[in-house]
């Protein structure tokens, strides 16, 4: 079968939402219903706690990630409300975990599930920086850039086949492919978002940190430092899912000036 007919089996199957990415305002097609995304999300987020040693709230770091999380969760909803975007969060139930692990990573899935590995905290070192990897999560979740990946993926992957058949037909390949779309697992990165998808989420991430009362000038500062990772042969897994060039912070430093207009106005 040819690609185009893949790709009409699956807008057949479901209708192809036309939408603006939140900042950027990027025209946004998007193949799959969040309300199946944001089910898969669920049991994955359950299956992943379930399964790693959370750290406790009496724990400073958690208290960190909790706090940290509840300003950008707040700067995002007020964010969403003022510019029309409000019905991306209809299914959102915020959470911000931190877990024992020493890998460098963090991600966000749909529905406002944040969880965040030990490992980068070192890396991160202060609230603006934790809030930088935080936003940066949290932006990709309400662009919806799972659903826009993992829909190009089911083509290439599955055939083009339509997501309910795959579900049925082929679960663990669909799971295993939504894990690798939002860094769930131990095989993170293999499927990275998009570079235009990364500048976008930079983009969205530093408007909220400075909603919620962060410099976004740290959000460069934090790349920079994981740039600087990223020569070494042991590259972070945080980088392998978020590449970090000098391109790409040079496009952070081009918007910088339009961040931080949003400082404080919450």
């Amino acid at each position: 079968m040819k690609k185009g007919v893949f790709l009409l089996i699956l807008v057949s199957a479901f209708l192809i939402e036309c939408t603006t990415v939140p900042v950027t305002n990027r025209k946004q097609f998007r193949m799959l219903p969040e309300s199946m995304i944001n089910s898969m999300a669920l049991t994955a987020y359950n299956e992943f706690m379930a399964s790693n040693k959370l750290i406790p709230s009496s724990d400073s770091r958690t208290s960190q990630v909790k706090t940290v999380g509840a300003k950008l969760q707040n700067a995002t909803i007020n964010y969403m409300k003022k510019n029309g975007y409000s019905k991306r969060l209809n299914q959102f139930s915020w959470s911000f975990n931190l877990v024992e692990s020493p890998t460098v990573n963090a991600f966000c899935l749909p529905g406002g599930k944040i969880v965040v590995y030990s490992g980068i905290l070192p890396i991160t070192g202060t609230e603006a920086g934790l809030a930088t990897v935080l936003s940066h999560e949290i932006a990709h979740a309400v662009a919806r850039h799972g659903n826009e990946r993992m829909s190009q993926q089911l083509t290439l992957q599955l055939g083009g086949i339509a997501l309910d058949v795959a579900m049925q037909e082929k679960a663990k390949e669909t799971r295993d492919i939504f894990n690798l779309c939002y860094g769930i697992g131990g095989n993170l990165g293999l499927l990275a978002y998009s570079r235009e998808h990364e500048y976008e989420a930079d983009k969205i991430g530093m408007v909220f940190m400075a909603l919620a009362g962060y410099d976004p000038s740290e959000a460069i500062s934090f790349w920079e430092k994981m740039a600087a990772k990223n020569s070494g042969a042991n590259v972070p897994q945080f980088l392998s899912t978020h590449p970090s060039d000098q391109n790409r912070i040079a496009e952070m430093k081009k918007f910088l000036p339009k961040a931080k207009t949003y400082l404080n106005q919450n």
